[in-house]
């Protein structure tokens, strides 16, 4: 009878190990990780299972999702040369999976305008809410070690999660002329009538 309790409390345990984690961007703009369902107004849901990623990825080893679900990694970028170059080969590297924001994006640099200050530049890391302006290796590395990322690629590198853009609003409606008025004819002068003869 006691094997049968282990065995039911190992299955209980073993479940709450497997339990998917989902991830999303509200509608403004920040990413949420969560291992309860997001609200149901949110369209675009990523579930993250714990044996990996999505259908077809390589399994997220047990410490990776940790710190994937506790410690996101976001990379503020645009095409701005070597820095965001090197940025990119940083995180290929040690195999962490991230999502990328566009700085060029209006809503982005927000965004980016909350995190440095006022300042926009990129490269700019954002590993849970340890924020890193510009790309210096040392300072991203610790950045990444204190979160629990591995050093090295545990995982084939997937390409960056990209944020939904958001709907497009619909066209304002077409102003419409009043209709014009209606214009009565002009009137015709009167004709003069012949002069009445003369009567004799």
């Amino acid at each position: 009878m006691k094997s049968w309790v282990l065995f039911l409390v190992l299955l209980s345990a073993c479940a709450a190990v497997q339990a998917d984690h989902y991830r999303w961007v509200d509608a403004d703009g920040k990413v949420n990780y969560s291992d309860q369902p997001p609200p149901a107004n949110i369209k675009q849901v990523e579930r993250i299972k714990s044996a990996g990623g999505k259908p077809g990825d390589a399994p997220l080893p047990y410490a990776l999702q940790q710190a994937v679900t506790n410690f996101p990694v976001t990379l503020f970028v645009s095409e701005c040369g070597d820095a965001c170059s090197r940025a990119r080969e940083l995180l290929a590297k040690r195999g962490i999976p991230y999502t990328e924001m566009d700085a060029t994006d209006p809503a982005t640099q927000e965004e980016l305008k909350k995190l440095t200050g006022g300042a926009i530049q990129v490269p700019v890391l954002k590993v849970g809410s340890d924020t890193t302006k510009g790309f210096e290796e040392g300072k991203w590395n610790t950045s990444l070690d204190a979160a629990g990322y591995p050093q090295t690629a545990v995982i084939a590198p997937r390409p960056p999660t990209k944020p939904p853009k958001p709907a497009a609003a619909p066209p304002p409606p077409a102003a419409v002329a009043p209709p014009a008025a209606a214009v009565p004819p002009a009137e015709q002068p009167a004709t003069p009538s012949p002069p009445a003869e003369a009567t004799q």
